[in-house]
């Protein structure tokens, strides 16, 4: 089973830009509901995508540089990541099927 990564703004370039594969990287805070309604669906998606991708989990309150260098003014927002660069955005509760098509990792 895949864990979900936890991505701050020390790790962010290692494991996520520098990843060699799709990555998913949920912005989120403790405080929003939606957000705690989308762990178990990112939890769901990195045991679905196994290692074809990185699924890593952002506190925004902990990283606010992060959430700025990405520009996240809305939680949850999820960012797919291909080759280092950010590929798509989607911003609050999303299902597990258009995560895994925004991944593309068929």
């Amino acid at each position: 089973m895949a864990e979900v990564l936890e991505v701050n703004e020390q790790n962010f370039d290692s494991e996520i830009a520098k990843a060699g594969k799709p990555a998913l990287v949920d912005f989120w805070a403790p405080w929003c509901g939606p957000c705690r309604m989308m762990h178990p669906v990112i939890e769901g998606v990195a045991t679905d995508v196994g290692d074809k991708a990185v699924i890593g989990r952002c506190n925004v309150d902990e990283n606010q540089g992060l959430a700025q260098r990405f520009g996240v003014t809305a939680i949850p927002t999820m960012i797919v990541f291909k080759d280092g660069e950010q590929s798509s955005t989607m911003i609050g509760v999303t299902s597990a099927e258009d995560i895994k098509k925004k991944l593309d990792i068929a």
